[in-house]
Parts: C-alpha cells; structure tokens; sequence
C-alpha cells in the first residue's frame, strides 16, 4: 500500500541535468551570449531531428506562429480558422496580424476540432488553419486536407507566396508535439509548417523559445524563406550579429521596421543538450502513462490516447475527463489534489470564456462541445521527474479525492 502522507508534487518542473548547466556556461564563458554559434547549432539538430530541410529557433512558438503568418501575408481582411479548445497564443496572433479569428468547436467528446465543420467554416477570406496538436497527439491532418481540397476554388491569393500554395494553408500549433508520429510521418512533416515551443513546462525546454520546420514540399525557396525568418525576427536587419563579426563586415541595411524575437546561444546550449536526451526523455513519459491508464482507465475515468498501431504521442500532458462531474465539482478535486500535496491543471477553458474573446464576439454557447469537455477535465503531474512511487501517490491520492467528492463512485 503506497503512503499517503502529504508529498510536494509539481504539476511540470524541467528536468535539467548538469550538461544542461555546463553548456550554459560554456556558452557564457564564450563571449557569446545571443544569437549565434550554438543557435545555429540547435537550428540544425532540430532540422535533423524532425526531419526537415530547415529550422528556425526564435523566443518562443508564438513568435514563430505570428512570424509565418506575417511572412504569408496574413493580414486585415483574412480570416484564419482554429479551434476554441487550446491556449489563447493560438488564436491571439491571428489578431496581433490584424486577421479575423474564426474558431470551431470541438467534435462531441474530443479534444480536437471538429473536422466535420471545418470545410463550411472556410471561406474565398480564408488564408491559414492552425490545427492544434494537443497534449503532444498529432491531429488527423487527413481530415483537414481534404477539407480544404473541398473547398479549394475559394481560394484567392493576396501574394506571391500565397500563390505558390493555391489553396489554404495549414501551420500547426505542436507547442505540445515535438518528438510525436503519425502514420510515419514526424511532426513537422505533415502540415506546411509546425510551431514548437520550448517553454519551461514543455518535453524539451530552453526556459522561453520555440521553433519552427516547414515541409520540404511546399515548392519554395528554403533559403529565402529561412532569411524572411531571420529578417523578422531581427528588426529586418540585413545582417545578423555573428555575421556582423566578420572583418570589415559592420555594415548593414534595415530592409523594414520589423520585430525583436530571436533565441539567444544561452537558450540553444540549453536546449542542445535537452535535445541529448530526448529520446530517453520520451521513453520515461511512455512509462509514466502506461502507469495511469493501467490504474484509471478500468475505473471509468477517460484520457486522451497517446499510442496507438500508428502513432505516438510527444506524451506532454495525461488529460483525464471524469463522466458526469459538473465544473464545480471538478474544480473542488482539483483543490483536494492541492491540499495532498499534488499540483493539477486544466487543459483548456475555452477561448470564448475568456473576456479578450468575449470582447471580439465570442459566446461558449455556440461551442457546447467545448464547454463540455472542459468542465469535467482534469491534467495530472506527468514529467520525467517523477518516480514510480510518485506516480502511484498520485494515483491513489486522485482515487481517495474522488471518493470524497463523488460519495465512493471510485
């Protein structure tokens, strides 16, 4: 019998080991603080990883999905279409790039959009559909290409970029993703691009940053498109600072007023050597949802399914729904959780709860599947920090807490 004396159990602390700190150092004792060598480095290893012709690490996925909208051309007069359940990055930069944010509702019981309405949902003002890979599980992009190839004659391009694609284009928010697989295929090389963040709570972490891979098929120039990335995430200056450094090489142009979003060499020494142990990191996730879906599922508790015959999820978050808990009920579990020591979350509330949506028109009545699948979930801890003796202290914990809530339904 597991004790269940009252532990500290973080919701997702980093797992930072001392390569991780003795590359930051380096990195700091090099004189080489910003973007440079190492950032080049990781830009490479990811590109590897993912399999892909080109990465491009900026400070955070946001970054890199408001980025590719703009060097799209994505802007007042579009529409972009994602879903109501994920975090509000997703869809806020859809406003940042001064486009209409047009969100579907889930499918009934899914955590996903539903592919269903998502060719109606497209209209001749639709530029993007960011697709949300959440929880580290790669969305069922079958669906949603073939929802655009429906609706393909609407299309109508404002660029030549936009041109090259001839239909509507498809960037991924797999802040959750990297490291998943669907049907073959890694993410990053399915949608037209893929957004990673790399943020302290995520699989891989560089504390802030992110990432973005395009698919090697779309037709366009990798070197230009990698230069639009660099242009923008550095004021649109033509020269970045390492290039600077050559002898006599200190002059510059500002091709446009542009942003300030670049990763530092702090950051990718960091995330090199996290990418070092990716695949071990992986592994310890699998096991840890092994662990949880052995011991909650047969109790009717429902989570998200990470591994199948032809997938594998990232493993970045265990996503549990308990049947027929209302949201006040599922909000005094969670502060049972916290008075036993364990942090939980949820994962997501809706956008159009939020008052920024509410503001821009939004209602959660027009998504009830949504709502629906928000009011009765609950994230577990799920980091490779945890031991198995933590996992089951959890698992007990969540057992005991929902027998006290639900008079011993568990």
């Amino acid at each position: 019998m597991i004790d269940l004396k009252v532990r500290n159990i973080p919701f997702s602390p980093p797992d930072i080991t001392d390569a991780e700190i003795e590359e930051v150092i380096k990195a700091m004792k090099s004189g080489w603080i910003t973007t440079g060598p190492r950032t080049k480095e990781f830009e490479k290893r990811i590109a590897e990883y993912v399999g892909t012709n080109k990465a491009v690490c900026l400070n955070s996925a946001t970054a890199a999905m408001e980025l590719t909208l703009r060097i799209l051309g994505v802007g007042p007069g579009d529409e972009v279409i994602t879903s109501a359940y994920t975090y509000t990055a997703t869809a806020s930069i859809i406003d940042h790039v001064g486009a209409k944010i047009v969100l579907i509702d889930t499918a009934t019981d899914s955590f996903e959009m539903d592919y269903s309405k998502l060719a109606n949902a497209i209209t001749e003002k639709t530029k993007v559909i960011i697709p949300v890979d959440i929880a580290g599980k790669m969305c069922n992009y079958e669906a949603i290409f073939e929802a655009i190839e429906m609706r393909k004659e609407l299309f109508k391009a404002n660029n030549e970029v936009q041109k090259s694609f001839n239909r509507v284009i498809v960037m991924t928010d797999a802040a959750h993703a990297f490291g998943a697989e669907r049907k073959g295929m890694k993410c990053g090389q399915v949608a037209d691009f893929t957004c990673y963040s790399f943020h302290a709570v995520k699989n891989l972490t560089t504390a802030e940053g992110g990432a973005v891979v395009w698919n090697d098929n779309l037709g366009l120039d990798d070197e230009w498109l990698y230069k639009q990335f660099m242009l923008y995430s550095l004021h649109g200056q033509s020269k970045d600072a390492l290039a600077k450094t050559q002898k006599g090489a200190w002059e510059y142009d500002i091709v446009y007023p542009a942003y300030k979003c670049n990763m530092t060499d702090i950051m990718a020494g960091f995330g090199l050597m996290q990418l070092n142990r990716y695949e071990g990191l992986l592994v310890r996730r699998k096991d840890i949802i092994d662990l949880y879906d052995k011991a909650l599922l047969p109790l009717g508790i429902q989570s998200l399914q990470h591994y199948g015959d032809d997938f594998a999820s990232s493993g970045h978050l265990y996503i549990t729904r308990i049947p027929g808990v209302s949201e006040v009920e599922r909000n005094e579990i969670i502060v049972k959780m916290a008075e036993a020591g364990i942090a939980c979350n949820v994962h997501y509330k809706p956008l159009p709860m939020f008052t920024a949506y509410k503001n821009l028109g939004f209602d959660i009545k027009d998504y009830p599947n949504a709502f629906d699948v928000y009011k009765n979930e609950i994230t577990l801890p799920l980091h490779t920090l945890l031991s198995d003796d933590d996992v089951q202290y959890v698992i007990e914990s969540y057992k005991k807490v929902l027998n006290e809530v639900l008079s011993d339904k568990f």
